[in-house]
C-alpha cells in the first residue's frame, strides 16, 4: 500500500505541471491585456510599457512558466496584479468558505441520495421507484444556477424566509447548500439504487431470508453495508468536484470563496491568481481522489485480499530467486 501511495503522489507531479502549463497557455492566448487594465485606459505608452515590464509580461512564455514553477516550489504562488496581495494569503482566507459549503452540501446530498436510492431499490417496478427515477433525472439535468435562482425567488423574494445574499447569519448558508447539493444527491441516488439492486440479488441475501431474518434486517444489516462500497467512491469523487463546482453558488449568493476569487481573477486577467487557484484546486482534487482510493481499499475486503495475494506472490518470487541464486 505504501508503494502504491508513493507512486500515486509521484504521478501527481507531471499532472499538475501539465495543468499549470495548459492554464498559462489558455490565459496567454485569451484576448485582453492585464497590463492595460492595471495601467488604465488613460495611461501613456511609456506608463503602459513600464507596467508590462514591472509585471514581467514581456518575458517569453516558457520563462514565465519556469519562474512560476520555481516560485511554487519555494512556497510562493505570486502576487496579485491588482490588489498587490500574495495569492496564497488570499486563497487561504477564502478557502474555508468553499470547504464549508462543499462539506455541508455533500452531507446533505449523501443523506438525501442514499435514502432516495434505497427507497427506490426496495420498491422496484412500482410507481414509487418510477417517481424516484424521474426526480433524480430531473435534478441531474437541471442547471445548478437556474435552481439557485428559483430558490432565491421563492424563499427570499416571495416568502422572505431566507436572505438572498451573504452569510452574515447561519440562514445565509441554507440556499447555497441546497442548490449545490441537489444535483449531487441525484447522482448518489442513482448509484445507490443500482448498487442496492445488484446486492439484494446475491445468494447470501437469499440465504439470510431463508434463515428467517426480517426484511428490515436483511436490507439494512446485510445489503446496505455492501451496497455502500461503490457509493463511497461516488461520494468522494463528488466532494472533489464540489470544491470547484461551488463557483456558481458563490457568485449567485455573494460568498467570498475560492470559486468567486478565481472568477474575478479570470475577469481581471490576473495571471498569478488564476494560476495559483487552479493549481491549488487541481492538487486538492488529486489528493482527494487518492484518499478515496485508499479508503476504498480498506472498505472493500476484496481489494485487501488482492493486495495480500500480491504481497505473498512477491515474497514467493523473491525467495525462489534467492534459492536459485
Amino acid at each position: 500500500m505504501l508503494k502504491y501511495i508513493v507512486k500515486r503522489l509521484l504521478l501527481m507531479i507531471p499532472i499538475l505541471l501539465g495543468i499549470s502549463f495548459i492554464v498559462l497557455i489558455l490565459i496567454d492566448i485569451t484576448p485582453g491585456d492585464p497590463a492595460r487594465m492595471v495601467a488604465g485606459h488613460t495611461a501613456t505608452q511609456e506608463q503602459y510599457d513600464q507596467v508590462r515590464a514591472d509585471l514581467q509580461l514581456d518575458d517569453p512564455l516558457l520563462v514565465r512558466y519556469g519562474r512560476f514553477v520555481w516560485n511554487v516550489l519555494r512556497g510562493d504562488f505570486g502576487t496579485s496584479f491588482f490588489n498587490k496581495r500574495p495569492v496564497w494569503t488570499e486563497m487561504m482566507q477564502r478557502f474555508p468558505y468553499t470547504l464549508l459549503m462543499s462539506g455541508m452540501s455533500l452531507v446533505l446530498a449523501a443523506i438525501v441520495g442514499i435514502v432516495l436510492g434505497v427507497y427506490a431499490a426496495t420498491h422496484q417496478y412500482t410507481w414509487k421507484d418510477n417517481a424516484a427515477i424521474i426526480v433524480s433525472l430531473f435534478c441531474v439535468s437541471m442547471p445548478a444556477f437556474w435552481f439557485a435562482l428559483l430558490l432565491v425567488q421563492l424563499f427570499s423574494v416571495k416568502l422572505e424566509w431566507l436572505p438572498p445574499l451573504g452569510i452574515k447569519e447561519w440562514t445565509g448558508w441554507v440556499l447555497p447548500t441546497v442548490s449545490l447539493a441537489l444535483g449531487y444527491a441525484a447522482m448518489i441516488a442513482r448509484q445507490m439504487r443500482s448498487s442496492m439492486l445488484e446486492v439484494i440479488r446475491q445468494d447470501y441475501i437469499t440465504t439470510a431470508r431463508a434463515k428467517g431474518q426480517t426484511e428490515r434486517v436483511v436490507r439494512f444489516r446485510h445489503a446496505l453495508k455492501n451496497a455502500m462500497i461503490p457509493v463511497v467512491m461516488t461520494i468522494g469523487s463528488i466532494f472533489g468536484m464540489s470544491l470547484g463546482g461551488a463557483l456558481i453558488a458563490e457568485v449567485i449568493f455573494s460568498i467570498p470563496g475560492l470559486g468567486d476569487y478565481t472568477l474575478k481573477a479570470l475577469i481581471n486577467r490576473d495571471y498569478p491568481a488564476i494560476q495559483g487557484s487552479v493549481l491549488f484546486l487541481s492538487a486538492l482534487f488529486s489528493i482527494v481522489i487518492l484518499l478515496i482510493d485508499i479508503a476504498f481499499a480498506f472498505i472493500d475486503p476484496r481489494i485487501r485480499s488482492q493486495y495480500a495475494r500480491k504481497r505473498k506472490q512477491t515474497k514467493e518470487t523473491l525467495s525462489n530467486a534467492r534459492a536459485e541464486g
